[in-house]
């Protein structure tokens, strides 16, 4: 079996349990550098996970000779550098979604990645995952007869810090450097899932606003959009709502039934039809990228095929830069 040592560009919150710990459980796959500007943080992350290597400095972790592929958990406007700079030394990468902080960048990873040949795949590792699994068998097998409408609700409160200024604040509020705000750090897995059920968003418009003034970005938007299919969509985020408004949910409505999911609370899955109420309560692995990272290692150990890569994982930005009214 071909041994796939990974080397590691970021070792933030989403390393330490949600990836980070998969690539040591699949079969041939184990990590074996990690990088991050910080020397304390890189060093105290290599020792915390039994990781040989450290650096503060990207090349130098992409031209060390033990390592073959690149996994990218850096913020949205690095991913491009970063994947470029992979795939130009002939190494694969695994980029965090987004793949990019604007499409434009999107496009200049796919160009990179045809011209050398060398993969990039993208976390939305939802795609994946049982519950959603389950969602997608309930969409296809007719159940809800004819899909009608689709529609995202999601509200949530402030978190804490998001009104600090200067470098306290998250950067997932900074649009410099995340793209967007939370919009663009939650809606990603959102339409990524949609388009994998209804195919590819082809029209979007969107309503943004800044309704708190906690920070720059925009903090509640509304927005429409039509499937490939023909199928209308709705949505509206809102990231400062109050504690009574918060929700997390995506119905698909058909002319037989309707059935209520949700993205990032897992909720049990609820199928409403003429014969009653059903619900589903999915369990997900511990390390939730695992089924994705699998898939990924398969892939470039050459017994299987992985399409969560960046030409799939383009539109999504494309829908998310329509909707804030970016072109």
């Amino acid at each position: 079996m071909k041994r796939i040592n990974w080397g590691f560009i970021g070792c933030g919150e989403a390393t330490e349990k949600k990836s980070g710990p998969a690539f040591g459980e699949v079969p041939g796959s184990q990590v074996v550098a990690v990088m991050s500007r910080n020397a304390d943080k890189a060093r105290l992350y290599a020792e915390r996970h039994h990781i040989r290597k450290w650096y503060t400095d990207a090349q130098e972790l992409v031209d060390d000779p033990d390592v073959d592929a690149i996994y990218i958990a850096t913020p949205p406007s690095s991913h491009a550098t970063f994947a470029i700079m992979a795939m130009r030394s002939g190494k694969p990468c695994y980029v965090e979604k987004p793949l990019a902080a604007c499409y434009e960048d999107c496009l200049r990873i796919n160009r990179i990645s045809e011209q050398t040949g060398v993969p990039c795949f993208v976390a939305y590792y939802r795609r994946y995952l049982p519950y959603f699994q389950k969602v997608k068998e309930l969409v296809e097998d007719g159940t809800l007869g004819k899909i009608l409408n689709v529609q995202i609700r999601f509200s949530a409160p402030p978190r804490e810090f998001d009104n600090a200024q200067g470098s306290n604040q998250p950067w997932r509020v900074q649009p410099l450097i995340a793209g967007g705000g939370y919009f663009y750090d939650l809606a990603p897995h959102q339409l990524d899932l949609l388009q994998q059920l209804f195919g590819f968003i082809i029209r979007a418009h969107g309503y943004p606003a800044n309704r708190a003034h906690l920070y720059q970005a925009e903090d509640t938007i509304s927005a429409s959009f039509i499937f490939q299919s023909g199928i209308p969509g709705s949505a509206s985020w809102c990231f400062v709502g109050h504690e009574s408004a918060k929700e997390d949910r995506i119905m698909v409505i058909g002319d037989r039934g309707t059935l209520g999911f949700s993205v990032y609370s897992y909720d049990p899955i609820s199928l409403i039809t003429s014969e009653g109420h059903q619900r589903f309560a999915i369990p997900n692995p511990t390390h939730v990228q695992l089924p994705l990272i699998r898939a990924v290692v398969e892939h470039l150990q050459g017994v299987g095929v992985c399409e969560c890569t960046s030409v799939s994982a383009t539109p999504t930005n494309w829908v998310m830069d329509r909707i804030l009214g970016k072109f």
